[in-house]
């Protein structure tokens, strides 16, 4: 069976899953075979594996730094939140139901069995798994029947690194008060501290790590340096949501939905040198950018609502009638269409009409669409001729089914090639789909860009652009290379006995 170490965090966003990502990549250097875990994930952004089961995008991103393809075993619950106090369950990659948070607190350990299967099984194929823990294990309220932190550490016997987030402030705080608040057998199985995301001098820190260490009697393993590293984060944590750096000509634009998921489908756009992509929440800020992307939402009819009481909805019409392209993806789709409709209450119930861009209609239904995609464009007219023929590859998440009365968008295959169909819809100025990762196919962005600018009587110079590929192991390499020079690795290698 693997060795394993787990890191837990004084806070949510204090870095675990990156520390993750970059520890995968460091065994994997070393020759190991290591593969993440995570008991339980609360996220909007997910992944279809291969088998069709869906799992959080943060493990996908460990696994691809590990080097392995994702698997279910390595997220087996997953929660989607609906609204503030409840969520989608998916356990080992399908539905298992919305509950509150309240039903979930009295449900969880009961899915005890399952995470210890999927942990088994991937500690008989590995060397090392390296466990996220979730939020702070010091959430008193909620360590009755804890599955994701020391409860887990506990049941399988691992050795914890605690990890504060220097940038928000008050990190000895943090990391002094994780532990007090720990119970004795809990505090035991924290091996080593970590102070995260520090910018400046370290040598300004050392007396503080010095009482740090006196205070809680547990060695600081390393202090982390802030890094510029682009990967994969976890939703509304995510900087990327308020980063509004301008850097290409074309201006695009992304609509900050209330429950925005998967806005991982949005990275090469960003990569795109011509494009300078945003993400946009307010109503004033809009203004007439090249085009605008609605993107998926674990609430579809929810979010329509905020697209109107919000305003939004006015200024997009008044985007639309200036120039401005619409481009929805999954629940953006959905929404450019005529109607929604809910008679399973698998949202909030009832009809909603749509905003009327694309003639077609949408009826949400229990079952879950999970499938791996490939295919094509199609030859299409208007604005985005220039993507007609561009091969794409990606994933549906969807509940619902839309019937269009207009020209598709895509034609596709399911992995095994069994199932043919279109997908989609497109008319001059008004394009959507249902494949997420649409835009990381290679050569995608770049039409795209040539699309909009063409439109604006612009001719671009071409550029020969990374593929996403080669740009995470970029990344990942940068990131192990961090870790290597600011952690004592050394400590960590004997923590989980190796080397």
């Amino acid at each position: 069976m693997a060795k394993n170490i787990m890191i837990q965090g004084t806070m949510s966003g204090a870095g675990k899953s990156l520390l993750v990502a970059g520890l995968c990549r460091i065994f994997k250097q070393d020759g190991y075979q290591v593969a993440p875990f995570k008991s339980q994930n609360m996220a909007l952004n997910s992944f279809i594996t291969r088998e069709g089961l869906e799992m959080g995008r943060a493990q996908v991103v460990q696994a691809q730094a590990a080097g392995i393809e994702p698997s279910v075993r390595m997220n087996p619950i997953l929660l989607k939140p609906l609204s503030d106090v409840g969520s989608q369950v998916i356990v080992n990659g399908e539905v298992r139901g919305n509950m509150s948070a309240r039903d979930y607190f009295a449900y969880k350990k009961s899915l005890l069995p399952d995470i210890r299967k999927a942990y088994d099984s991937l500690a008989a194929e590995n060397d090392i798994i390296v466990i996220e823990g979730a939020g702070s294990p010091a959430e008193i309220n909620l360590k009755e029947n804890d599955i994701v932190n020391m409860g887990m550490a506990k049941l399988v016997d691992a050795p914890v690194l605690l990890v504060g987030d220097i940038d928000r402030g008050g990190v000895f705080a943090q990391l002094v008060g994780t532990v007090t608040l720990l119970e004795p057998q809990e505090r035991a199985r924290v091996k080593g501290l970590v102070i995260n995301k520090f910018r400046g001098d370290k040598t300004i820190l050392d007396p503080g790590i010095e009482q740090l260490k006196t205070l809680c009697e547990i060695p600081v393993v390393g202090v982390t340096p802030y890094l510029n590293i682009d990967i994969e984060d976890e939703d509304s944590l995510s900087e990327r949501l308020t980063n509004h750096e301008k850097k290409g000509i074309l201006d695009v634009a992304v609509i900050r939905l209330p429950h925005i998921s998967n806005f991982t489908d949005f990275l090469m756009l960003e990569h795109e040198a011509h494009i300078s992509l945003r993400y946009v929440d307010r109503p004033s800020r809009l203004g007439t950018p090249d085009l605008i992307i609605l993107p998926g939402t674990k609430n579809t009819m929810d979010d329509l609502g905020w697209l109107r009481t919000s305003g939004m909805e006015a200024v997009m019409k008044k985007a639309h009638e200036s120039g401005s392209i619409l481009f929805g993806i999954c629940g953006g789709y959905q929404m450019l269409g005529s109607r929604l409709s809910d008679p399973e209450h698998v949202e909030a119930g009832g009809e909603l009409a749509g905003l009327g861009y694309l003639p077609m209609q949408t009826v949400f239904t229990k079952e879950k669409t999970r499938t791996r995609v490939r295919g094509k464009v199609v030859p299409i007219c208007g604005a985005l001729a220039g993507l007609s023929g561009c091969a794409i590859e990606g994933y549906e998440i969807h509940m619902g089914e839309t019937a269009a009365k207009t020209h598709p968008f895509t034609e596709l295959t399911d992995e095994t090639h069994a199932i043919k169909k279109t997908d989609g819809a497109a008319s001059e100025t008004v394009y959507g789909t249902y494949v997420h990762g649409f835009f990381d196919s290679e050569g995608v962005t770049g039409a795209l860009a040539c699309a909009l600018a063409k439109r604006r009587g612009i001719t671009l110079e071409q550029t020969a652009g990374q593929s996403l590929a080669a740009y995470r192991e970029e990344q990942f390499e940068l990131l192990a290379a961090s870790l290597r020079e600011h952690l004592d690795m050394e400590y960590i290698y004997q923590l989980i006995g190796k080397k």
